[in-house]
This record gives C-alpha cells, sequence and structure tokens, in this order.
C-alpha cells in the first residue's frame, strides 16, 4: 500500500489508465480532463484522503463519477462517489464488515 500522498503524486501518470481497462476508455478519459469536461482525478483523491486519511485501494470511473476507495487508518473500508464534472460528493459508503 502507498502513503498517501503518493498516492495523489501517482494518480495522473498511473491510475488514470487503471480507470477503463480499454484503450479507449483511458482514451476519453484522458481527453475529458484536457478538454476541462472531467476533473482531474488527483484532485479528488486529494479531496479523499482528506476525508478519509489512508490507502488508496481502488479508482474507477465510470458514467461521470469516480469511484475511489479507501482501506482507512481505523481499519475501515471506504468508497467515496465523486462527480467527475463537478467535483461533488454524492455518496459515501463504508464497507460491511459482517459481509460474507
Amino acid at each position: 500500500m502507498l502513503p498517501p500522498l503518493a498516492c495523489v503524486a501517482l494518480a495522473a501518470g498511473l491510475l488514470l489508465p487503471l480507470v477503463a481497462p480499454a484503450d479507449e476508455g483511458s482514451r476519453r478519459a484522458r481527453e475529458g480532463v484536457r478538454s476541462g469536461e472531467l476533473l482531474p482525478l488527483e484532485r479528488l483523491l486529494a479531496d479523499a484522503l482528506r476525508q478519509h486519511p489512508g490507502d488508496v485501494l481502488e479508482v474507477e470511473l465510470d458514467d461521470g463519477e469516480y469511484e475511489i476507495e479507501i482501506l482507512r487508518e481505523d481499519g475501515r473500508v471506504v468508497e467515496l462517489t465523486f462527480d467527475a464534472r463537478s467535483g461533488r460528493l454524492i455518496e459515501s459508503e463504508f464497507d460491511d464488515e459482517d459481509e460474507d
């Protein structure tokens, strides 16, 4: 697991291609950021880690929403959903530890 600042630093170069496995999806995400249609992932990662310090486990861009999963310092996993255009936090959900 990476420290929070390393995650933010890597976001622009490494995580964005992981958002969509297909080359076409990655290209559209990069173009969306370049054109100003989508906010840069590193900005939303920084906001997410300020709210929930810990380690980023997964990032996904789906239908105009960034889904960021963080293992918090208290051991709980939280999934944050941000509007990729406005940066507004849409949903914050903790994984239920009792689920099997």
